[in-house]
């Protein structure tokens, strides 16, 4: 009897869904849902203004998507529900929810729908930067091993800088919330009935090590003294390693979704990393990059490294047997889309239309006709701030060049480059400490959507780049593990390598680095870097000064809204 399963994506925009064979990965069937609520920055559901630079996520969106996705699947396929043997889910993190003890998000209860820390707070919402640069003072201070594993410095978008930002912003909330807890591992609760904790986000996202775990209390303490349990109380639940079973599909959940009690769950794990499976990733020497409305670079190392810059690093947390190492560019597709929804010309718009083709595409394609250098443009990716390796998210984005002759489609060209330009940073840490990048493995929707910026990052790269031939990679991700998480007595797999080597893409379309290129992008890079230090490592800090000025003028005019 034939064995599938399904592989849930639950990413920034939408959840994406897909039903693949178990002994070949055949797709087939996929569905995505675009959540009712989209991204909250405005306001709250009931009219409550959000503060600038806030990031939120309704719950029950995730529900809705589970609602919508599985039958759909079910009905696309026409696959028996007794074939189905495991269930797999990724999400975006760190995106927190505060719950009850019993798991129920604090924004579902009328007292806190006005609040917005009872919300799910997106992994792109940097609100706790202040936060963020405390903890890592206070590391720095105690000389705190564990702090080189993440790069030398706390991202503001991670669980304790979140859970800090709570307790001194809405104090009587986080007495109320029993729980912090990620989505991933929210929604595996909502399946299974058990809560436990996923490995890899506990790693990348909460500070937690194999063996040693989380930071010690007294660490905690001196950093607020209500903290000193987080970890312990609002933290609590057995950390559970990602390639195995988190449990079955209840039997009300089972019902209400249309599959059978007892279905494998695999433990849910980060959208970025588990991406590494579903795109075939093997080992070694091969970067991963998962480029979507952010950009997530990933590379295996058989030998452990602190590197300063990185996003974190984990043993078996990407891929079992291997330390995983981490960086990214924490805006990447919202960077063309910045471009796009707010300055994309009329007539570009309306030339889209006629062709039947996107803005995106539109710019692409006049942007593809342009010589590396011809649009005398440079650009500072940091439209959401800085990843990798500068982390910090206090940073904006810098464009250089413009004149009377600027076009929509040289600013977009620029802002490409840009981002390849970032990339190369990245790639070079990574080389410079001994892990070197012999290629790059992409995915995600920019990887698939756009191949002027695959051209454009083998070139600036120098290295070949590689596309799987697939849709949703990460929900391919998810079913792989799901296909572990059922073991081979149920039709699935006893290990992950197994898994992959049956069910990822072994189609991929290659871009092949163009060396005539190399001489401009060398020199376009050199002056990339110089301006990366100058505005970002301190040397002049006006983009930082002003940030401030627009913080201080916005909280004056949502005063004044505020009042009556």
């Amino acid at each position: 009897m034939s064995a599938y399963t399904i592989g849930l994506d639950f990413g920034t925009l939408s959840a994406r869904g897909l039903l693949a064979d178990v002994s070949g990965g055949r797709v087939l069937a996929q569905h995505e849902f675009v959540y009712p609520h989209g991204v909250m920055e405005q306001r709250l559901p009931d009219g409550t203004l959000l503060p600038a630079g806030w990031a939120l996520h309704h719950p029950g969106d995730y529900l809705d998507a589970l609602d919508a996705i599985i039958p759909e699947l079910l009905r696309q396929s026409g696959v028996p529900t007794q074939q189905v043997i495991g269930i797999g889910t990724d999400a975006t993190g760190s995106t927190v929810l505060t719950l009850t003890k019993e798991g129920v998000p604090l924004c579902f209860l009328e007292a806190y729908r006005s609040r917005p820390h009872a919300w799910a707070r997106l992994w792109k919402q940097q609100t706790a930067q202040d936060q963020a640069d405390r903890i890592t003072r206070l590391a720095q201070e105690r000389g705190e091993h564990w702090l080189m594993d993440y790069g030398s410095r706390i991202s503001a978008t991670w669980m304790l800088p979140k859970a800090l930002e709570t307790l001194e912003e809405d104090p009587a909330l986080y007495r109320e919330a029993a729980l912090f807890a990620e989505a991933s591992d929210w929604l595996v609760w909502q399946l299974t009935g058990q809560f436990t904790r996923n490995e890899c986000t506990a790693a990348y996202k909460a500070l937690y090590e194999r063996g040693r775990g989380y930071p010690e209390p007294d660490f905690l303490r001196a950093l607020h003294p209500q903290l000193g349990d987080f970890y312990h109380d609002k933290l609590a639940g057995e950390i559970q390693p990602l390639f195995g079973r988190a449990g079955g599909l209840t039997r009300p959940m089972a019902k209400r979704l249309g599959l059978q009690p007892g279905t494998a769950v695999a433990p849910g794990i980060l959208d970025a990393h588990i991406c590494a499976a579903g795109a075939g990733m093997s080992g070694p020497g091969e970067m991963l990059s998962i480029l979507g409305t952010s950009g997530c670079h990933l590379l295996l190392g058989e030998t452990y490294h602190q590197l300063p810059g990185i996003c974190g690093l984990a043993k078996d947390c990407i891929l079992p047997g291997y330390y995983g190492y981490e960086a990214g560019q924490v805006c990447f597709g919202d960077h063309l889309a910045w471009l796009v929804d707010t300055i994309a010309p009329r007539d570009c718009v309306q030339e889209a239309q006629a062709l039947g083709i996107s803005a995106h595409e539109a710019l692409s394609q006049k942007a593809a006709r342009m010589k590396p250098g011809q649009c005398g443009l440079l650009a500072l990716d940091w439209w959401n701030g800085n990843r990798s390796i500068l982390i910090d998210s206090r940073l904006s984005g810098v464009l250089l060049g413009l004149g009377l002759h600027t076009k929509a489609e040289d600013i977009y060209r620029a802002l490409l480059e840009g981002l390849a330009f970032g990339a190369r940073l990245i790639v070079r840490l990574f080389d410079r400490q001994g892990l070197h990048v012999r290629s790059v493995r992409a995915t995600g929707g920019i990887s698939r959507k756009n191949p002027l910026a695959m051209q454009i990052l083998a070139d600036v790269l120098q290295l070949p780049v590689r596309v799987p031939l697939i849709q949703h990679g990460a929900a391919m991700g998810s079913a792989i593990l799901a296909a572990v998480a059922a073991g081979a007595q149920a039709g699935g797999y006893e290990t992950t390598q197994q898994a992959i080597s049956r069910m990822a893409p072994n189609a991929c379309q290659a871009y092949a680095p163009n060396r005539e290129h190399a001489a401009v992008y060398d020199s376009l890079f050199a002056e990339y870097e110089r301006l990366h230090d100058a505005f970002g490592r301190g040397h002049d800090p006006v983009l930082k000064r002003l940030m401030d000025l627009r913080d201080d003028v916005l909280i004056r005019l949502h005063t004044d809204e505020e009042q009556p």
